[in-house]
């Protein structure tokens, strides 16, 4: 398994903060305490119209550390590169395989971008 520098998530931008009310008497203690939530759209899609996300059905792609309810983020737009995880039709089935130089035909379907684990 590769392991690559983490990188810091960037906050949205956009403004989740409730609005002052209008009413008289006291508001919420809590108003301050609100943060904006991490949009997985914004944070791990490029491509939004391209994108898809995929819930592992069963534990058959242990192999690459993809586990039963694992989240495959795939991106059907990218032309992927040698040893990437990759989504290809297969024998009338979707198929991980990681990307190597055999010269066998694939049928891709698209590359694999994120993988969210399942800790339950």
């Amino acid at each position: 398994m590769v392991h690559k520098e983490a990188s810091l998530v960037k906050k949205s931008e956009k403004s989740y903060r409730v609005q002052r009310p209008s009413q008289t008497g006291f508001s919420s203690p809590a108003t301050h305490y609100n943060e904006p939530r991490i949009d997985l759209n914004d944070t791990l899609v490029s491509n939004s119209s391209a994108t898809f996300f995929i819930r592992v059905a069963d534990d058959s792609i242990l192999e690459y550390g993809i586990n039963k309810n694992d989240v495959l983020i795939v991106d059907k737009s990218l032309v992927p590169n040698p040893e990437q995880l990759i989504l290809a039709h297969k024998d009338d089935a979707f198929v991980v395989m990681r990307v190597c130089g055999s010269g066998e035909p694939l049928n891709l379907w698209g590359v694999i971008t994120y993988i969210i684990k399942s800790v339950l």
